[in-house]
Order: structure tokens, then C-alpha cells, then sequence
């Protein structure tokens, strides 16, 4: 009888062992699942991560590129420009002074006991031997003593045919570098000043006329302004 008894009482303590198993595994398995469940969120974020960080550093390197891009051809056309406004202006100011580092002294039509009328053109006070050169490209229609033919009141001189009834006259010169006939660019050595004929100081006479010869004269000044030429 007694035994009956603690065989029945023994039961239920097996029972509720087996229960906390069992539970104790379900807990295990449930907490096995939520750590692969929490270690995969964790894997699944840090690569969307990662994806975000390398397209937007993709971003960042195309939009790097193509300012550099355009910084590059903004600096090509400005360059292109500035090449262009020189050439321009290299071809625009065709005319230049015929002599440098002067002191414009007796002007165009000034009255003066040198002259038996009024100055038939611009003087450049500068020394004996400074280089004077065509004020624009032409051709040497006259050179040498006697004003060339204009008469001994000029000294050494040369006269250039510019076309367009245009002509230059360089006077007063030491030494004449050209010769009749002889086709000059603008700016090249042509003379150099001096202090012959009717000259009261080593000086150049500077003409524009509108013929080769003495009478035609207009002033020279005004014309070389009108041509681009800061006097």
C-alpha cells in the first residue's frame, strides 16, 4: 500500500521535469533564433550601409571630375580669347610711332621763323643716331640727301608709299638704311635721326601726305591717333 503511494507521488515530479526540459529548450531555441535573426538585421544593415557610403563617394568623385572638367574648359576658352583679342589687336594697330622714348616738340601747321610757311609736320625730339622706323608697311619711293628731292631744308630724308594715297616723310636723318624701291614692314629700321638741313637740334621730322612730294602734308598726329597710335 505504501509503496502504491510513492510510486503515484513520484509521477508528477518526473512530469514537471521533463515540462522545465522542454521549456528550457523551447527558450534556447527561441533565443538561438532571435541572436541569427539579430546577427542577419546587423549583417543586412551594414551592407546597406556600405552600398550608401560607395555611391555616394561615386557621387562625390563624378561631381569632383566634372567641375574639374569644366574648370578645364573654362580655362581653355578664356585662354582661346585672350589669344584672340591679342591677334586682333595685333592686326588692328597696323600703325605705330616711327621713333620711341620721344618729346613731341614743333607741331603740325605751328608758325615759327624755321619754316617758310607753317610746319608741314610732327617733330620727335630725340638724340642723334636713334633708330627710326616705318610707321607702317609700304614702299620707299624716296631716299637720300636733299630731302630726298624736296629740297636741302629737309636734310637726309625718306618718303614711303602706304597706298590709298597714304605716304610717310622722315627727315633731319644722320644715315639712311634704305633705298628706293624697297618694300619695309611696319616697325622696320628704316633710319636714323640726326640734325641735317634746315634743324635747329637733332630731332626727326615726321610727315603723313597724301602725294610723295613736299605741299601735300595733314597732320600727323591726328591720322596716327585715328589708326589706334597713343601719341
Amino acid at each position: 500500500m505504501s509503496q502504491r503511494v510513492s510510486s503515484r507521488s513520484f509521477r508528477p515530479a518526473r512530469i514537471r521535469t521533463r515540462a522545465a526540459v522542454l521549456v528550457a529548450g523551447f527558450g534556447a531555441s527561441v533565443a538561438l533564433g532571435a541572436g541569427v535573426a539579430t546577427a542577419a538585421a546587423d549583417t543586412t544593415t551594414s551592407g546597406v550601409a556600405h552600398a550608401v557610403q560607395a555611391q555616394a563617394a561615386a557621387q562625390a568623385k563624378a561631381a569632383q571630375a566634372k567641375k574639374a572638367a569644366e574648370a578645364k574648359k573654362a580655362a581653355q576658352a578664356a585662354k582661346a580669347a585672350k589669344a584672340a583679342k591679342a591677334a586682333a589687336k595685333k592686326k588692328a594697330v597696323s600703325w605705330v610711332d616711327p621713333v620711341k622714348k620721344y618729346k613731341l616738340s614743333a607741331s603740325f601747321a605751328a608758325n615759327g621763323g624755321m619754316w617758310a610757311s607753317k610746319h608741314s609736320g610732327q617733330d620727335y625730339a630725340i638724340p642723334t643716331g636713334t633708330p627710326v622706323v616705318a610707321t607702317h608697311g609700304g614702299t620707299v619711293v624716296k631716299a637720300g640727301p636733299n630731302g630726298a628731292g624736296d629740297g636741302p631744308a629737309y636734310g637726309n630724308a625718306v618718303v614711303i608709299k602706304h597706298g590709298n594715297k597714304t605716304y610717310s616723310q622722315y627727315a633731319h636723318l644722320s644715315k639712311v638704311n634704305v633705298k628706293i624701291g624697297q618694300v619695309v614692314k611696319t616697325g622696320q629700321k628704316i633710319a636714323l635721326s640726326g640734325n641735317t638741313g634746315n634743324s635747329s637740334g637733332p630731332h626727326l621730322h615726321f610727315e603723313i601726305r597724301t602725294t610723295p612730294n613736299y605741299g601735300s602734308a595733314v597732320d600727323p598726329v591726328k591720322f596716327l591717333r585715328a589708326k589706334g597710335v597713343n601719341l
